[in-house]
């Protein structure tokens, strides 16, 4: 399972209250919560994201509130993966459950650039930055957290789950 696309880094302490303003979490829409992904770093960043596209973050993203609204609407602006330096644990934990991939690797989120294309693979545990013709080690994702992305997430897993008796 892999997914490729162009970046789109920011630093570090990306809290959920910048994925997604307090201000839209009277809606679970995923249309209107993916409008207005990143708006409080970068307004523009809904309509130059593209499907499949991937954000690099620094330290401690997703710090903030529990709300499970900041990587749906990462998801639904489009972006296929997040690779960071390191995630807020509360962050990391919703993100698979929204089916949504997030992966640790310091040494590429230090070598990447907005507009990179970089390709991730998170069964074979690598990222390639393609603009820079960089390779960089990660831990494959266990088949159980592969399940829960190829599943759409945590509701849709269980859910098919059950359809399977």
């Amino acid at each position: 399972m892999g997914f490729k696309g162009k970046v789109f880094k920011f630093g570090d302490d990306i809290d959920t209250d910048v994925i997604i303003p307090a201000r839209y979490l009277n809606t679970t829409d995923p249309h209107v919560l993916g409008s207005h992904c990143m708006e409080g770093v970068d307004p523009d960043f809904p309509r130059k994201v593209n499907p499949g596209d991937i954000v690099v973050g620094g330290r401690n993203f997703g710090c903030g509130s529990s709300r499970e609204h900041a990587p749906l609407a990462l998801k639904a602006a489009g972006v296929s993966c997040v690779v960071a330096k390191s995630f807020a644990r509360i962050f990391y934990r919703n993100a698979f459950n929204i089916g949504l991939p997030v992966l640790e690797c310091p040494e590429a989120v230090q070598e990447a650039e907005t507009g990179d294309e970089m390709e991730v693979d998170v069964v074979q545990g690598r990222i390639v930055n393609l603009s820079k013709g960089r390779v960089y080690a990660i831990r494959p994702l266990p088949p159980f957290m592969l399940e829960l992305i190829k599943d759409g997430g945590l509701i849709e897993h269980i859910a098919k789950r059950l359809r399977r008796g």
